[in-house]
């Protein structure tokens, strides 16, 4: 009779180790899933909107005509993304705001605006090459930090 009260006890301990345990590891697991898809959400939204000015100042300059952007909506991306990304994540979203600022230093700034001293394509592409390097390697430690043995992209796509 006691070894089988000591039996039903073991076994009644092992599945309820058993359930807290699974549960443990099922609640990292989500928790690790909602956090990639929190970053994946405001990486995308960093890229449409680097997307969306580069395309509107490039129009402008062919088109000789003034341009406006909500740059409170790029500084609040940029903010939600520095709460979910890792550190050579948020690095390199550093290193790629500061291109851009150099891109809109040559663009946008000073004499050369769309309206008093518009670039030609070709200067415009020339301007836009450091911007075009920094979101190569941002988007590849972004798939760095992802893991999943995703290799680098050795060119930019979009923007």
């Amino acid at each position: 009779m006691l070894e089988s009260l000591v039996t039903t006890a073991a076994g009644a301990l092992l599945a309820t180790v058993g359930v807290l345990v699974g549960g443990a590891v099922t609640r990292r697991a989500q928790d690790q899933q909602w956090n990639r898809d929190q970053q994946l959400a405001a990486y995308q939204e960093v890229f449409t909107h680097y997307a969306k000015f580069t395309m509107e100042l490039r129009r402008a300059h062919g088109d000789r005509r003034g341009w406006d952007y909500d740059w409170g909506e790029w500084s609040a991306a940029l903010l939600r993304v520095s709460l979910v990304a890792p550190a050579e994540v948020a690095t390199e979203i550093e290193n790629f705001g500061r291109a851009i600022d150099t891109f809109l230093d040559q663009v946008e700034r000073g004499d050369r605006t769309p309206l008093r001293d518009p670039l030609s394509p070709e200067e415009f592409e020339a301007a836009r090459q450091a911007p075009a390097a920094a979101q190569v390697r941002l988007v590849n430690a972004i798939r760095r930090s992802f893991g999943d043995d995703h290799r680098e992209l050795p060119f930019g796509l979009g923007g």
